[in-house]
């Protein structure tokens, strides 16, 4: 069985854990940007005693046109990533695409991510789950919570049961996600951790023609009601400046509007009797 908790570093996710938020830009547009948002989430987060786990792409292998910006690479990426979990002393995370990048990946990062569109690749989950390290799993728009089950039986059947799962919409129609709370319990049933992807959640997958649009202003309330309806975290893509993000950039919140969105979710989950 996989486990009700899973442990980054000092960090405990699940049941009766406290709330956790895994933040960061979509994709590493520079060393400078990363350090930048890491250190600001990190000093939020402290005052807040909020775990918080850094997350930024080293590729986005899944853009809409050919001419969309990807990110730095492997090796350049995982570098910034180490700068970033040395300088600033938090946990990353990334994705990773192809069953060869798992080892190195897992060399840097504390949280191995498993991208929505590549839920259902044996190859990859497996080689990820053969690292050892933590992996965050998330759900593909075209599942249904239930059919998580199999992403975790690979991962158990290459021997890992650190498993998380993350809700991000599912696709009702062209270009458009909806969000069905009920995948968190239904998921947590499942025996893992359950995240939600509050910015995720309102894209509009190839809504701006070459590229995805999205409409943030519906990511905090998302992530209020997910919070509300029991999450073990919340994944945001976060940046200073969003229109200027290099991917996401319909989606990703505006770094100053953090503060006062984890201030609210923490107090939901105070007034839910969860601890926080």
């Amino acid at each position: 069985m996989p486990r009700s908790s899973v442990r980054v570093g000092s960090i405990a996710i699940g049941r009766g854990c406290p709330l956790v938020l895994v933040a960061g830009p979509c994709v590493i547009e520079s060393e400078k940007l990363c350090l930048e948002v890491a250190e600001t989430l990190r000093g939020l987060t402290a005052r807040l005693g909020l775990p918080f786990i850094f997350k930024a792409s080293y590729d986005k292998a899944n853009r809409s046109s050919l001419a969309s910006f990807r990110g730095p690479g492997l090796e350049r990426g995982l570098a910034v990533l180490a700068r970033v979990k040395a300088e600033v002393g938090v946990p990353v995370l990334s994705d990773v695409h192809l069953p060869t990048e798992a080892a190195p990946a897992a060399a840097v990062l504390d949280v191995l991510q498993i991208p929505a569109f590549l839920s259902r690749q044996t190859d990859l989950i497996q080689a990820a789950a053969r690292t050892g390290k933590p992996l965050n799993i998330k759900k593909g728009q075209f599942l249904a919570p239930w059919d998580m089950r199999l992403a975790v039986e690979k991962a158990e059947a290459a021997g890992n049961d650190q498993v998380i799962l993350t809700e991000r919409g599912t696709a009702f129609g062209y270009n458009n996600l909806v969000s069905d709370l009920r995948a968190i319990p239904l998921m947590q049933r499942l025996g893992c951790p359950v995240l939600f992807d509050a910015t995720h959640s309102v894209m509009l997958p190839g809504g701006a023609g070459d590229r995805s649009g999205g409409d943030r202003e519906f990511a905090p309330l998302l992530a209020q009601a997910a919070v509300a309806a029991g999450c073990d975290g919340v994944f945001l893509e976060v940046h200073p400046e969003p229109e200027r993000g290099l991917s996401d950039a319909a989606t990703m919140l505006p770094l100053a509007q953090v503060p006062a969105l984890l201030e609210r979710l923490l107090r939901i989950r105070e007034a839910l009797g969860a601890e926080a």
